[in-house]
């Protein structure tokens, strides 16, 4: 058992923090209420390391005044006592900030779309024994997959269920229930003088797209091809990326249309909408409503219905995204965009990130590479100067020698400017692979300093 409130308690409760919020002083409210399970077990080298089963629940209290100042208040205790202090406290807070412009309450109705919906009752069914198995599974592939793997570091699962209620003193209310799972190993592997470590991981909204097994093959793959990298040669390269290394980077790239960002001047893209910002084979969207995705719901933190949003189009910088706040800043209207938890305010962020794939298969990219590297892993992306856009970052993965893929590669730096770099995209491939929220294809990129030997 949770423990939990019913949806009836939680839907009374709300109703009288609104109540006296407006009671007491307030403009405008709402109330974003969470409830949630997760359980895990990793095992190292076949034994037991941790195991975790716990659920929590809590309530955020958001208070507006009629001059824009807005505070916010979360707690865990809910009893109507303990709620009417939060309520005290949000206006406290409210009273203590700054006004800010645009700051309002969605006027529209809560859309709810059933596609959207992300709950597997397989995830809610996995039982503790079942979790045993899977880590036994992935602990014996990794040992016997490769003579080289010397330790499975870490044989990991980790699932969990969960709702979320929301509702405002604009009569809007709804509710939203999800779950996913997730699966990693980490291995050490060793060959003579030459040890790595790696490991991959997997996670999904629905339990029949993890497959355990296939996780550990990958991870004991990925690190039996690192071992004895070396540097290249100092010089300019063609480089083929990976999708899974290509992901990070396309985050980087989408979160610099956050219309907050772009406002409080973190953000190279400011004034740069109608601008070509990459080659003409990039395209990027945001879409908050591809069936079960990490990033999809039928509607924001605000209320506002999820949306697709065209960022780049043929490298032509097209859109920003946007909550209330700062769509009313700009006289347009939110995308539907808005990111907050119980205890923070509304702010920007992105949902499903997709960066366009393209036609050809990565073996066709990779074949017409006669001096270059294949980058499996990109090390600092959260160094990149989201003004400047400039980077210096390092980079594992494999030598090209007339497309073909040869030995590893490792301690080397690719140094360039983001906005540089997305010029130089030649290709992307036909492979779009889902990392967490974010979709990418192989991409082939030209004119790459890489700094090695």
């Amino acid at each position: 058992m949770t423990g939990f409130l019913s949806h009836e308690e939680v839907e009374a409760l709300a109703a009288h923090a609104l109540d006296e919020a407006l009671r007491l002083g307030a403009c405008g409210a709402d109330v974003l209420y969470s409830e949630g399970c997760a359980n895990g077990l990793t095992l190292k080298d076949g034994e037991i390391e941790e195991s975790t089963c716990g659920s929590s629940a809590g309530l955020g209290i958001r208070t507006i005044l009629s001059d824009g100042r807005q505070g916010i208040a979360y707690g865990n205790r809910l009893d109507r006592a303990s709620v009417d202090s939060l309520i005290e406290w949000s206006l406290h807070n409210a009273r203590a900030s700054e006004p800010e412009e645009g700051v309002a309450l969605y006027d529209g109705p809560l859309v709810r779309c059933p596609e959207l919906e992300a709950e597997d009752e397989a995830i809610r069914a996995i039982t503790p024994a079942r979790r045993m198995e899977y880590c036994k599974l992935m602990t014996e592939t990794a040992r016997s997959a490769d003579a080289r793997i010397i330790s499975v570091r870490s044989a990991a699962w980790r699932d969990g269920w969960g709702a979320s209620f929301f509702a405002t003193t604009k009569g809007l209310s709804g509710w939203e229930h999800g779950s996913s799972a997730n699966c990693g190993v980490a291995v050490l592997a060793q060959s003579g003088e030459f040890t790595e470590m790696g490991g991959y991981g997997m996670d999904a909204l629905r339990l029949c797209e993890l497959d355990a097994e296939k996780c550990a093959r990958r991870a004991v793959k990925q690190t039996v091809a690192a071992l004895g990298g070396t540097q290249l040669e100092t010089g300019t390269y063609t480089i083929v990326i990976d999708p899974e290394a290509v992901a990070p980077l396309v985050d980087v790239i989408g979160s610099l249309f956050c219309a907050s960002d772009v406002h409080r001047g973190r953000s190279l893209m400011k004034g740069r909408i109608g601008d070509a910002v990459a080659s003409r084979c990039v395209s990027l969207t945001d879409d908050g409503r591809v069936p079960w995705k990490p990033g999809s719901s039928s509607w924001d933190s605000e209320g506002v219905p999820t949306s697709r949003t065209e960022l780049i189009k043929d490298g032509v910088a097209s859109a920003f995204l946007y909550n209330l706040q700062y769509a009313a800043k700009d006289g347009v209207k939110s995308t539907g965009n808005c990111s907050r938890g119980m205890s923070s305010l509304p702010d920007v962020g992105t949902t499903n990130l997709i960066l366009e794939p393209g036609t050809e298969s990565p073996q066709s990219l990779i074949s017409r590479v006669t001096s270059g590297m294949y980058v499996t892993e990109f090390m600092g992306l959260h160094t990149i100067d989201p003004v400047s856009g400039d980077f210096s970052i390092g980079a594992k993965g494999h030598r090209i020698i007339n497309g073909e893929l040869t030995t590893p590669v490792s301690g080397v730096t690719i140094a360039s400017n983001l906005l540089e770099f997305m010029k130089n995209i030649a290709a992307a491939g036909n492979d779009l692979t889902y990392s967490y929220a974010t979709a990418a294809p192989t991409l082939v990129v030209d004119n790459v300093v890489i700094a090695g030997k």
